[in-house]
């Protein structure tokens, strides 16, 4: 139990290093649009942690920022070293999480839907359409 919870404070802290050197420290041309951690799994030995990652735009441009991202990782973890008092920073490979686009084309779905017109009884409308 102590160790889940002590996992889910490294996860929680090294997404918003992260997400904070990426906002501020890395500069490259292909870190376009709205980049958001949105998960850091590590592994029980902290050696290693899956970093996901969502970028908002056309699918170029996800597989750019994904490209400059990764191309950062080892930057990225030796700016970890001075900010985070853990004995090994962990080797970050990244992944893209859809689960943002996901979210958005389920939501477009619901908007599309047809509302059956209001009547006085309401379920009569939709017993109408079953």
């Amino acid at each position: 139990m102590a160790d889940r919870r002590r996992m889910e404070r490294v996860n929680g802290l090294l997404r918003e290093e992260i997400a904070g050197l990426l906002a501020s420290q890395v500069n490259d041309p292909r870190l376009k649009g709205i980049i958001t951690i949105t998960q850091v799994r590590t592994a029980s030995d902290l050696r290693s942690a899956r970093v996901y990652v969502s970028v908002m735009g056309p699918e170029v441009a996800r597989q750019e920022a994904l490209a400059g991202i990764q191309s950062s990782a080892s930057y990225l973890r030796r700016e970890l070293r001075s900010r985070v008092s853990l004995r090994h920073v962990p080797f970050l490979t990244f992944e893209m999480d859809d689960a943002m686009l996901e979210a958005d084309r389920l939501m477009q779905l619901i908007d599309d839907l047809e509302v059956p017109d209001e009547s006085e009884d309401g379920a009569q409308a939709w017993a109408g359409r079953a």
